[in-house]
């Protein structure tokens, strides 16, 4: 029988998400992430090389998922909260993407980003199309598109990020279909897409 090597390194994958988000870089164990993935850790060196380079595969791989996921381009601009909705969406079900991305933060203040060129290309498309739609009149161009597509960011990982703030600010447990609608009516409103009152 022929060993399956794209569904190894994906089940290797899928546990090395897991371990990171939970334990970060530091905290990681490569013995765990064979186990997890029920693949001796030898595979993990052969297909990945080392924890450093398995780190680098695992963010690639889910930023490019997300970047798949959710693009963002002027048409879809044009109602920004529910890209904002979909944000939320994509991060309630991969809670491990921030997870991963606030581990990177952590370690050296994120100097070492990886893939830094090309997911500040990403960013910088991502920004020009709200540009675009802030130009043709789709979006109030009152914000400066880099700090709109930050805010837009930062909203949709917020409710994830600490948790503990979001019950204290409203008051209970979260109910996912009313924060995603009070995210989709803040953003809305923030771009003049949603009339207030």
């Amino acid at each position: 029988m022929a060993w399956d090597t794209a569904r190894t390194r994906r089940a290797l994958l899928d546990a090395a998400v897991d371990e990171f988000s939970e334990h970060g870089f530091d905290g990681a164990r490569i013995e765990r992430v064979s186990t997890r993935a029920g693949v001796n850790k030898e595979r993990i060196y052969q297909y990945f090389g080392n924890k450093q380079q398995l780190f680098g595969h695992v963010l690639e791989a889910e930023l490019e998922r997300i970047a798949t996921a959710i693009p963002l381009t002027v048409d879809q601009a044009a109602d920004l909260g529910e890209y904002a909705g979909k944000l939320y969406d994509y991060h309630r079900s991969h809670p491990q993407f921030i997870r991963l991305l606030h581990w990177e933060g952590l370690k050296d203040g994120g100097a070492a980003a990886l893939l830094e060129t090309e997911r500040t290309a990403t960013y910088g498309a991502r920004v020009a199309a709200l540009a675009e739609a802030q130009a043709n009149g789709t979006l109030d161009p009152s914000l400066e598109p880099d700090d709109l597509f930050y805010a837009v960011l930062a909203l949709g990982a917020w409710w994830f990020s600490v948790p503990q703030a979001v019950r204290m600010i409203f008051g209970g447990p979260a109910e996912p279909e009313s924060e995603r609608a009070s995210m989709v009516r803040l953003v809305r409103r923030l771009v003049g897409q949603e009339p207030v009152g």
